[in-house]
């Protein structure tokens, strides 16, 4: 027996979590009397210096600005800041620390939270950001980043809201429309989904990733056509898009167009020849046309790339079985049961 339900896609959806300084926390100090003048001088300059991306020297701007006034907060954040762009994290941490003592400033929990995601402490940046937002209600940002963290723990429902929450406070964010519509699409509701790709490109129509996941939404909700448009469109954006040629391969395949699958998958393959989805994938449109020795060469690449992909020995097995191969293809029928290949389990009821 032939089981032709092979076609197995890989990351379908792309989350993007970046380090973010809004233009309100570099900012200039207003000199508050004579006595505090020069370490605002000193302060300042620490600023121009930063955004000229001295950072050594702006270091010191700020260093000198805190010894001249001890409680000088904003001298603190930005130090603090300054040693992040440097990647000096312990430094950093312990400027953040006391620009939090001094007056509980929720953007520096908030790029804690960026440090220790840097670190991988993910329950330290968790906490890090419920900080900034129990500190400051409307941050953005903070829902935003801990909104990843959640979505990237499984965690959805968590990661629905903070993305929603993300949204109420800055409707031109697309990237939390896009997260949002990922995670929506991890609980099985595709047309809100959909609705939340579109939004994210109503606000940014260069981003090619969103175009790629509105896409793969439209293929499991069964608008293969719609689907195909729109990784076409992620491929006009970024034409080195290797996902979304082996996704649109996969929607052609779907649509019983193996021969522009081929282009696809092949196309995915020049551009990464180490992808082995895109072997496996390009053996399924083979078998398809009847190019079994295609199939069986992809095949074999596949698993030369990953040994343990159980799907390319399931499809080599009935690419086998066409050639007439029966020893070869109850082989591969077996080796993808035991790598957990459920459907490889009737074939091996063929075998002697």
């Amino acid at each position: 027996m032939i089981n032709l339900n092979s076609l197995i896609l890989t990351g379908i959806f792309s989350l993007i979590s970046f380090t973010y300084f809004s233009q309100d926390q570099v900012v200039k100090a207003t000199i508050l009397d004579s006595s505090d003048a020069a370490a605002d001088r000193q302060y300042n300059q620490g600023i121009l210096l930063y955004n000229q991306k001295q950072f050594g020297d702006a270091l010191k701007a700020f260093s000198e600005a805190i010894k001249m006034k001890p409680g000088f907060e904003k001298a603190f954040y930005n130090r603090g800041i300054t040693y992040f762009e440097m990647k000096d994290f312990d430094n950093a941490l312990k400027d953040f620390d006391s620009s939090i003592a001094l007056t509980k400033n929720s953007d520096s929990y908030f790029t804690k939270g960026k440090i220790y995601e840097s670190m991988r402490k993910t329950d330290d940046a968790l906490s890090s950001y419920s900080s900034a937002i129990e500190n400051k209600s409307t941050h953005a940002q903070a829902y935003y980043s801990r909104g990843v963290l959640y979505f990237n723990s499984k965690a959805y429902e968590k990661a629905l809201t903070d993305f929603t929450s993300c949204i109420l406070n800055d409707r031109t964010n697309a990237y939390a429309y896009n997260d949002r519509g990922s995670t929506k699409r991890q609980m099985g509701d595709l047309n809100g989904a959909i609705a939340d790709y579109n939004a994210a490109i109503q606000i940014d129509k260069t981003l090619a990733f969103i175009y790629n996941n509105l896409g793969s939404a439209k293929r499991k909700n069964g608008d293969l056509k719609g689907a195909i448009t729109d990784y076409s469109k992620a491929i006009s954006l970024d034409a080195n898009y290797t996902l979304a040629y082996n996704n649109r391969g996969s929607a052609k395949y779907d649509s019983e167009d193996y021969k522009g699958a081929i282009e696809d998958f092949t196309k995915t393959i020049e551009l990464d020849s180490k992808y082995a989805y895109a072997y496996n994938n390009r053996a399924a449109a083979k078998f398809k046309i009847k190019d079994y020795k295609g199939a069986i060469e992809d095949c074999n690449k596949a698993i030369q790339l990953d040994p343990n992909y159980g799907f390319a020995y399931l499809n080599r097995g009935n690419a086998k079985e066409m050639m007439r191969d029966e020893v070869g293809a109850c082989e591969d029928w077996r080796k993808a049961a035991q790598l957990g290949v459920e459907s490889a389990k009737s074939n091996i009821g063929d075998c002697n």
